[in-house]
């Protein structure tokens, strides 16, 4: 029996141990869950229960012999290590050549004519935590109006701006400019609008973060399942990382807990198709921020979120839990690890213990969800479905 609804939760930064290639990108000894789970103990019932220490070194964490699901992980082949390699990876494509970064931050011709079409200068554009530079270039925000521009290790121009001094609207136009000069135009693969609120020393970000991802470079899962005409209900930043391609429905998250209402509430809403939904507050506000006891929190409120969704689960729906990159909190980098990725598969159609071992990409998922509602054959990725059904 195929299923016909796919939930499909990409826990964001949730790595389970360096990838061979770590060392090329700085990432020698990460291990998020790990790593997170020698410092903080972690309860996780249910995520054991599928199986996540057969593919996990979680310390305390036995596994049990009768996994509830099939598991397994997968590595990257794409080049890079951020969401929208990851993202895209999962969809069936395949990025050989890693986005432009700047570690030093951006060349002074860019910010010049960027500055010259926003009309106004700006401040910061170095490489920097987002919550630690609006702390710091904050107060000279307010008194200057002028927006404080940044990267990280990853392909991204990010605009930080309080609300009160430069209005979201204004400041997606900002982006909108950015995203033409630094994503069309050098490559850049995000630019994202980081507004927030508050005072000096009390700065916090808001939800009304926008992400302008590149469109994606080939034909995605999703293209293929919106062109066969099945729903895809995006949910997080699920339609910013596609540039809104392939998408039926989308909306955007506060945080964590109401991406998974969102997840609930098109459960019962949508019979059919596609679900994909992407949890980010573990990487944007534990992982980036160095926080490993926030992170294992968080893990233990997903766990608990899940152990409501299972019951929820129809006779053909299969519920996928996996994750696009590590962000391990207990290295001194805030940035993205180049880690494994868990892969935990439920539903009553799959066959439970089935372990579909270390996946070469992230796009055999892909290739799998694409064989399920017959949209294939993707560009990359072989699938695993006959290994998991009953």
């Amino acid at each position: 029996m195929l299923p016909n609804r796919v939930i499909l939760i990409v826990l964001d930064s949730v790595g389970v141990g360096e990838l061979p290639d770590a060392d090329a990108y700085g990432d020698r000894g990460s291990d998020t869950l790990g790593n997170i789970s020698r410092l903080v103990p972690l309860q996780l019932p249910l995520l054991r229960s599928l199986g996540l220490p057969r593919v996990a070194r979680v310390h305390g964490m036995p596994p049990i012999d009768h996994p509830l699901g099939a598991f397994g992980r997968m590595a990257e082949q794409s080049a890079g290590k951020d969401s929208v390699t990851g993202h895209w990876e999962i969809a069936g494509i395949v990025v050989p050549k890693a986005f432009p970064t700047f570690p030093n931050g951006f060349p002074r011709e860019l910010l010049e004519t960027f500055e010259a079409r926003i009309g106004r200068p700006t401040i910061g554009n170095k490489a920097a935590s987002g919550t630690v530079i609006i702390d710091e270039l904050g107060p000279e925000h307010m008194r200057t109006g002028y927006p404080i521009v940044y990267t990280s290790a990853d392909s991204v121009f990010q605009i930080a701006a309080h609300e009160e001094i430069i209005p979201i609207r204004e400041l997606y136009r900002i982006c909108e400019i950015a995203y033409e000069l630094a994503g069309e135009g050098m490559g850049i693969g995000r630019v994202i609008a980081r507004p927030f609120v508050g005072e000096p020393g009390h700065f916090t970000r808001t939800a009304n973060r926008h992400d302008y991802a590149l469109p994606p470079s080939g034909t995605t899962l999703l293209d293929a399942l919106k062109s066969a005409g099945h729903a895809v209900f995006a949910v997080g930043k699920i339609e910013d990382l596609f540039a809104g391609r392939g998408i039926t429905r989308a909306v955007h998250t506060r945080n964590d807990d109401h991406g998974m209402d969102e997840i609930e509430q098109a459960m019962r809403a949508m019979p059919g198709g596609l679900i994909f939904a992407n949890l980010v507050d573990f990487d944007s506000q534990f992982g980036h921020r160095n926080d490993p006891a926030g992170y294992a929190a968080n893990l233990e409120r997903f766990d608990a979120r899940l152990a409501r969704l299972l019951p929820t689960l129809c006779e053909r729906d299969l519920l996928v839990i996996t994750a696009d990159h590590g962000n391990d909190p207990t290295t001194p980098s805030t940035d993205h690890a180049r880690e494994y990725v868990p892969l935990l598969l439920t539903g009553r159609c799959v066959r439970p213990g089935a372990d579909v071992g270390t996946r070469a990409t992230f796009a055999d998922l892909g290739q799998t969800i694409a064989e399920i509602f017959d949209v294939g054959p993707l560009a990359h990725g072989t699938s695993f479905l006959r290994d998991i059904l009953k």
